[in-house]
């Protein structure tokens, strides 16, 4: 088993194990081209039965954009044959949905590089058929990237199949560092001069780290330098270059974990904003790391993510979603910041009921409110801008 490259974590050794054979045939590709290249790697990702679920956030959020992986295709028999970008957004991308990996590897004309477990299950685990399918890509010489907090380098019958395999590495997005080489906070977040905005929400799988990306996207494209710092597995694939998973690090260390990220992301580049990835909601009973994001990033603003047709939250459906007002007096009381505007999830909305939330919580909240997806992105940016006039866009200098 190869080494892997050193942005990634390397997988830990493990006895060797006979490899288990894989539940589909692969005839017809196992003699098919495997071209290591320094281009981009190509990837395809995995989200059987989750495609434009809410437990197929991974695959969704990669599928909009990606800086590490040129995603080639995703597989889920459910959709099979659609186009990803039609589904999800109605916006047809060119990544196409396939029923299973050799499908989607016989399409393409070289093996690709990698497969990314798409999904995220509230269990955290894979299941026998998700382990059958990776096995089925470790034989055919493909990488793997996992998120999950079952670690894919840590199980044996992975890594004995990679080290009899064709140069694999597993990647865990999700494993942090040993804590002897983690950091506590420490209070050098003071000294980030930079205007520091968190993307948070009313609840876990709501878009925060959509909406943070495309607002990353229209600052940069609007001459005010803009970093994003990732704070789970799919920004982090993505290719946040700064950031970490921070519900794999032991509570002790969050805060100054994402410190740390962004005191480094600050003194490397100097950046006018850091936007800093949401996870959960700070009143969400079963998730912590939005306490730790407010008390380690010590945001200068807060933009609220809120699904307006949501009736409960996301795997607990005895549990109802709060209202926007309630969060943001959570947030403003918890945290020495202020919350600047609200974005609207628009999942099961139709644009007239899109344009009467924003009308309604825009009036209510006595805040900006608008949609990152399915309106201009110029609200998005005045949002912004409003809170923080000495932002001042400025036309970008062609290199």
């Amino acid at each position: 088993m190869e080494t892997e490259p050193k942005s990634a974590q390397s997988v830990r050794p493990c006895p060797t194990e006979p490899l288990a054979a894989p539940t589909r045939s692969l005839s017809k590709i196992t003699n098919r081209a495997r071209v290591k290249s320094a281009k981009t790697p190509t990837a395809i990702v995995y989200c059987e039965g989750n495609f434009s679920k809410i437990d197929g956030k991974t695959a969704n959020g990669l599928v909009r954009h990606s800086e590490t992986y040129r995603i080639l295709s995703v597989i889920d028999s459910s959709c099979s044959g659609k186009d990803s970008g039609q589904m999800l957004d109605e916006v047809p991308n060119g990544i196409t949905i396939f029923k299973d990996l050799e499908a989607a590897v016989t399409h393409e004309e070289e093996v690709p590089d990698t497969l990314i477990y798409g999904m995220a299950p509230s269990t955290g685990k894979l299941s026998d058929e998700d382990r059958g399918v990776i096995l089925e890509a470790i034989a055919l010489g493909i990488n793997i990237v996992g998120g999950l907090h079952e670690y894919l380098s840590d199980d044996p019958e992975f890594s004995a199949a990679a080290k009899v395999g064709r140069g694999v590495w597993i990647r865990d997005i999700r494993k942090p560092r040993p804590s002897k080489d983690m950091r506590l906070f420490d209070g050098s977040i003071a000294g980030v001069t930079s205007k520091r905005i968190a993307v948070l929400g009313t609840d876990c799988a709501i878009g925060k780290r959509t909406t943070a990306t495309v607002l990353a996207r229209v600052l940069n494209e609007r001459g005010i330098r803009t970093l994003l710092i990732g704070t789970g597995q799919t920004g982090l694939m993505q290719g946040a270059r700064y950031g970490v998973a921070m519900d794999a690090v032991p509570p002790q260390f969050c805060c100054g974990e994402l410190e740390g990220a962004i005191v480094a992301a600050f003194e490397a580049e100097q950046p006018e904003v850091i936007l800093i990835e949401g996870q959960g909601a700070l009143s969400h009973p079963a998730f912590c790391t939005s306490a730790f994001i407010l008390r380690g990033s010590q945001p200068d603003a807060v933009i609220l993510q809120h699904a307006p047709k949501r009736a409960h939250r996301c795997d607990f459906p005895s549990m109802p979603m709060p209202g926007p007002a309630d969060e943001i007096a959570l947030i403003q009381a918890f945290a020495d910041t202020k919350v600047i505007g609200l974005t609207v999830n628009h999942e099961d909305m139709n644009e007239a009921e899109i344009d009467s939330a924003i009308k309604f919580y825009s009036l209510k909240l006595g805040l900006p409110v608008t949609d990152a997806l399915s309106r201009p992105v110029d609200e998005l940016l005045q949002m912004v801008l409003s809170a923080f006039p000495e932002l001042v866009e400025r036309p970008i200098v062609a290199a």
